[in-house]
C-alpha cells in the first residue's frame, strides 16, 4: 500500500489563531503543487473558517520551506515535494 505524498504546514500567530491548529499534514495532489498554489488549497481545506480572514492572512504572509525563507518572486518556482515542511510566517508588529 502506498501513501500519498504530503507536506507539513506549520501555522504561527494569526494563522494559527484563525484555524485553531498549529500544524497539519496536507496531501500533495497527483498533478503536483507549487508554493504559489498553496494558499488556494489551504482555503479549500478550511472552508469552515472565516475565508476572508484566512485569505488576508495568507496573502500577507511570507513562506518558508524547511526553515529557509522563500522570496515572493520565487513562489511559482518552488514545487512542493513529499516530506517538506512549509511554514506560514505572518507579519507581526511590535512596540
Amino acid at each position: 500500500m502506498s501513501f500519498p505524498a504530503h507536506i507539513t504546514v506549520l501555522y504561527f500567530a494569526a494563522a494559527s489563531t484563525t484555524l485553531g491548529i498549529t500544524d497539519e499534514l496536507v496531501p500533495i495532489p497527483e498533478k503536483g503543487l507549487y508554493l504559489s498554489q498553496l494558499t488556494e488549497l489551504l482555503i479549500e481545506r478550511h472552508s469552515q473558517s472565516s475565508l476572508n480572514t484566512l485569505r488576508k492572512i495568507l496573502d500577507s504572509s511570507q513562506w518558508s520551506i524547511d526553515a529557509e525563507m522563500v522570496d515572493d518572486e520565487d513562489l511559482t518556482k518552488v514545487e512542493l515535494k513529499d516530506g517538506m515542511e512549509v511554514a506560514v510566517i505572518c507579519p507581526v508588529s511590535g512596540g
